[in-house]
């Protein structure tokens, strides 16, 4: 599948990945300042932003298109951010092809199996009819009703958006996420490790980690570092500055 794609900067290549329901252009701030040391690839996975819809969707699939945009583009060993689902991506990317990425940055994801935990979201996104849909403000007050955070709902109706005829679509495909939501949450789906530098990043108030998740992020990611900052699972959109200050004192040393 290839991949919709915003390029900027020069220097070496960095792909970022988006999470679950999110896009590239939540990166769009963050991309500016990594573009003044690196050629940034912000991707949009597929399901999500303008990259092509499809019924299947696992992260299987997801590191093919990946490995497909390296390849379509001749990227030479890029470093690679993936936040939440697209740091799981990008972990298992890196296990399959350790050859082919120069340093891992994961943010607020382990490389272990959750539970559905985005049931609410998905039961209140489908429950917003789009033919009859007037205006984001409404789309705003149903949403309200399954999710309760006006962040959240913010940063999910960036999703919606109107066709050339006037009408509202979502971009992502809620659909094919709705029914392939317990494999979002599944664990590595690839035998192996990853022995070059990985960073991870984590929320201090994130419900992603637990006990016993740093020594199972080793067994896989042996090199692996670890920063803490401030924030719940939005780390880079809560705390952009302490964030890429972060990300840059590591994609540095190499």
């Amino acid at each position: 599948m290839k991949l919709h794609y915003r390029k900027s900067g020069a220097g070496r290549p960095l792909i970022i990945l988006h999470g679950l329901l999110g896009s590239s252009d939540n990166w769009f701030s963050l991309a500016k300042v990594f573009a003044e040391s690196f050629e940034v690839y912000l991707v949009d996975q597929r399901n999500h932003g303008q990259s092509p819809h499809s019924a299947e969707f696992n992260y299987p699939l997801m590191v093919n298109d990946l490995h497909l945009f390296i390849q379509e583009h001749n990227l030479h060993k890029p470093a690679i951010i993936g936040h939440s689902m697209g740091g799981k991506t990008a972990m298992n990317f890196a296990v399959k092809y350790p050859a082919l990425l120069s340093q891992l940055v994961v943010v607020d994801i382990v490389p272990k199996a959750y539970p559905v935990h985005h049931d609410h979201i998905l039961e209140g996104l489908n429950a917003i009819d789009l033919t009859t849909l007037s205006s984001r403000t409404e789309a705003d007050t149903l949403l309200s009703k399954k999710v309760v955070e006006p962040d959240v709902r913010q940063f999910l109706l960036k999703n919606l958006y109107r066709t050339t005829e006037g009408k509202f679509a979502w971009r992502v495909n809620l659909a094919a996420i709705d029914a392939h939501i317990e494999e979002m949450g599944e664990g590595m789906q690839y035998a192996g490790t990853y022995a070059g530098p990985a960073l991870f990043i984590k929320g201090a108030r994130s419900n992603y980690y637990s006990q016993g998740d740093e020594h199972t992020i080793k067994s896989i990611f042996p090199k692996a570092e670890f920063v803490t900052l401030e924030t719940g699972h939005w780390v880079q959109a809560e705390k952009p500055a302490e964030f890429s200050a972060t990300v840059l004192r590591f994609l540095n040393q190499g």
